[in-house]
């Protein structure tokens, strides 16, 4: 089960990194950034709450619309919360401190090439 876990982490993190970059519009709904991360719209809510999130904006029936700020802000959160591991009291302090991530790799087969390996390693270390 340990194993299943290490692989499936990694696979999360190929998966669902946000191309800043690459946001064409200026708002999105909660129901696409939800898709872009990979997470329920509910735990956007939850971090929008528990990390004093702002929404710049919502549309007259009073849904959430987020800016590229907004986005931005919630993937550092993502990286944190789910790809570092942190508690959410834990990415409390590190966002509040100030505390960095990894700079990542700029292009995405850097990124597959860098987690296959690591997946590679694993494996071999399993067989032996």
């Amino acid at each position: 089960m340990q194993n299943y876990n290490y692989f499936r982490k990694q696979l999360v993190f190929i998966m669902t990194k946000i191309e800043i970059e690459q946001l064409s519009k200026l708002y999105y709904t909660i129901g696409e950034v939800s898709k872009m991360m990979g997470v329920n719209q509910s735990l956007l809510r939850f971090w929008e709450r528990e990390f004093n999130l702002t929404v710049a904006k919502k549309n007259n029936k009073g849904n959430r619309l987020y800016a590229v700020k907004e986005i931005t802000e919630i993937n550092t959160i993502y990286d944190f919360v789910k790809r570092q591991g942190y508690t959410i009291e834990g990415a409390k302090k590190a966002i509040k401190g100030g505390v960095s991530l990894p700079a990542s790799p700029v292009n995405k087969n850097e990124i597959l090439i860098d987690q296959l390996e690591k997946i590679k390693r694993k494996l071999v270390e399993l067989k032996q």
